[in-house]
């Protein structure tokens, strides 16, 4: 019997100590400027979002970077990009006309009112690269693939093989963006098709079980393929990898290389565009 109240009292004395209030203080990560952005050979508006990181408990929207001066420099011409709602907004857009061209370095320079991370100045530079037209694209629906069956998307066209090329895959639906974020479109380099033709190549393989990757008859699927830099394809891999999207809700990894000066995080891209359609029957 007294063992047996020995034993218990021991139990009694372990449970309350396993349930001992533990504090633990967490290094913070000091703050730094986030970049997300890119212009195109498209006509448009191309937006430049700013914003702070935050440290990975931090449980509200990342803090926007208001007031900056945003420019963008293509080795002739400047533009000022102005804040879409002044002061409050930290994205920052083109004029409406703006359209990238080919073969130029673009320059992004962001100039803040507060120094973030001890900088008031922060730069970028991306090559805009040529991209190869599409000629066509196909479909195909696999019922034997998954729940209810897989579409795959197939490129057709001809890869130049001049030198390594790198590209990107953006998937539309009746005109709306489907890769609607960096975790969703396609990567690729040339390195197995350098130079020939690529017939029915599969880009996309989308579950019609996912919501976002469903189609039907009826509906009309753009393909974009992108021209863009080694720089931005390694990007691109990396935050897939970590899974992060773009854009950041807290901050990315360390390991994720952008090409932002002064210790900033993200990635100033500038790349060319074909599109070929098709409407699904």
């Amino acid at each position: 019997m007294i063992k047996q109240i020995l034993t218990l009292a021991l139990i009694s004395i372990l449970i309350t100590g396993c349930t001992e209030r533990i504090d633990l203080t967490l290094d913070e990560t000091y703050t730094r400027i986030v970049v997300d952005g890119y212009v195109a050979t498209d006509f448009g508006a191309y937006q430049i979002a700013l914003t702070k990181s935050t440290d990975y408990f931090y449980n509200a929207p990342m803090p926007r970077v208001n007031n900056a001066n945003v420019t963008l420099w293509d080795g002739t011409n400047s533009y000022y990009l102005n804040e879409t709602v002044p002061g409050q907004s930290g994205i920052y857009t083109t004029d409406s006309s703006f359209e990238a061209q080919v073969n130029k370095t673009y320059t992004l320079q962001v100039r803040v009112p507060e120094a973030i991370s001890g900088h008031n100045t922060f730069d970028a530079s991306c090559h805009l690269n040529p991209v190869t037209p599409i000629d066509s694209i196909t479909y195909e629906f696999h019922p034997e693939y998954g729940k209810e069956g897989v579409w795959f998307i197939n490129l057709w066209a001809q890869e130049p093989g001049n030198e390594v090329n790198y590209y990107m895959f953006n998937l539309f639906k009746n005109g709306i963006l489907m890769t609607d974020s960096i975790q969703k479109r396609t990567v690729s380099d040339d390195a197995l098709i350098n130079g020939k033709y690529m017939t029915g190549i599969t880009v996309f393989r989308l579950n019609n079980a996912h919501k976002w990757m469903t189609i039907a008859i009826g509906d009309t699927i753009t393909l974009q393929m992108s021209g863009i830099t080694k720089e931005y394809f390694n990007y691109v891999n990396q935050v897939k990898q970590a899974g992060f999207n773009i854009p950041f809700f807290s901050g990315p990894p360390a390991n994720v290389q952008g090409n932002i000066n002064n210790g900033g995080i993200g990635f100033f891209a500038a790349y060319s565009n074909s599109y070929a359609s098709k409407v699904v029957k």
